[in-house]
């Protein structure tokens, strides 16, 4: 079975990639220290966490640098647990 090559990003972009995840991490590690966050603070941390798993998806499961197909069946994976996931809150009443 012949298979295709891909590129994979230089080691500079891993850690380049790596002190943005830190420097997020610090912003999530200080939002629930800061006051001013409060009315915000849920769907900012969330959207932070949201923002490094793309990151990590997409350098380090290297799924910016693979086929359109794999991204199409890992979101529609990830979005399909999230489904089930507000399915059995909403079931629970936890929703």
């Amino acid at each position: 079975m012949a298979t295709t090559a891909h590129a994979h990003p230089a080691a500079k972009t891993y850690w380049l990639v790596g002190l943005g995840l830190a420097v997020l991490t610090a912003f999530e590690i200080a939002t629930p220290y800061t006051d001013m966050l409060d009315p915000v603070r849920a769907p900012l941390l969330i959207a932070m966490g949201l923002a490094k798993f793309v990151i990590v998806a997409a350098v380090f499961m290297h799924l910016k640098y693979d086929l359109k197909g794999y991204r199409w069946v890992f979101s529609i994976a990830v979005a399909g647990a999230l489904l089930v996931f507000a399915v059995v809150l909403a079931v629970f009443q936890a929703l």
